[in-house]
């Protein structure tokens, strides 16, 4: 992969990690009603989801592109215009702030429940493989064998999950206000959306 390339998938990726949606909503909750470390601590359960989701996708996307430079250049269209898609309905879209009463003083929970939880979360999350499916093979080279490619592209995923899980986490107990009213959930969504359209407008149209 070459670096100007995984220079444009970065703030694409990041995009979609610090979009406020239902792992990085539970992470906030969980940084307020348990603390950092435990927000932290649940996070792997949604890198864990996230792991497996990546793998299946790179493993059948792979064979199948590998085989059909067809199939390879209309998933990569529809890619593009999915994102172009998802980034409009981003920024179209009404956030609702979340009301106090869903903030409680810290409690005690266990390690495993919290880790449980969130992967449950991400794994039945049906937008995820969705993203995966039609995200990571609008970065591909047709001509270069596909599971490297993934392998860093999921590795660099799985980074920038990290640093949003940390974000939101620290948000739950220091910067909630940025995401628990409407104004900053529709900054947040509008920024992410812009992101998504650009990204996806450059591919639809590159070599």
């Amino acid at each position: 992969m070459s670096l100007e390339l995984w220079l444009l998938f970065v703030p694409a990726a990041f995009a979609l990690n610090v979009l406020p949606g239902p792992n990085n909503m539970l992470a906030m909750t969980n940084g307020l009603r348990y603390g950092l470390l435990y927000a932290l601590k649940g996070g792997v359960g949604r890198l864990l989801a996230f792991s497996i989701l990546i793998f299946l996708t790179a493993t059948g996307l792979g064979a199948i592109l590998s085989t059909s430079v067809t199939a390879f250049y209309l998933l990569k269209i529809a890619g593009a215009l999915y994102l172009v898609y998802l980034g409009y309905r981003l920024w179209r879209s009404q956030p609702e702030a979340i009301s106090d009463s869903a903030f409680t003083k810290e409690q005690k929970v266990s390690t495993r429940n919290i880790i449980r939880q969130e992967f449950f979360v991400a794994i039945t999350n049906p937008k995820a493989i969705l993203i995966f499916t039609a995200f990571f093979p609008q970065f591909l080279v047709a001509d270069t064998p596909m599971l490297p490619q993934f392998g860093i592209m999921g590795i660099t995923f799985t980074v920038l999950e990290i640093i949003a899980l940390i974000l939101y986490a620290v948000s739950g107990r220091q910067l909630a206000f940025l995401t628990r009213t409407v104004r900053g959930q529709k900054i947040m969504n509008r920024t992410s959306g812009s992101l998504l359209i650009g990204a996806g407008g450059l591919l639809a149209i590159s070599k």
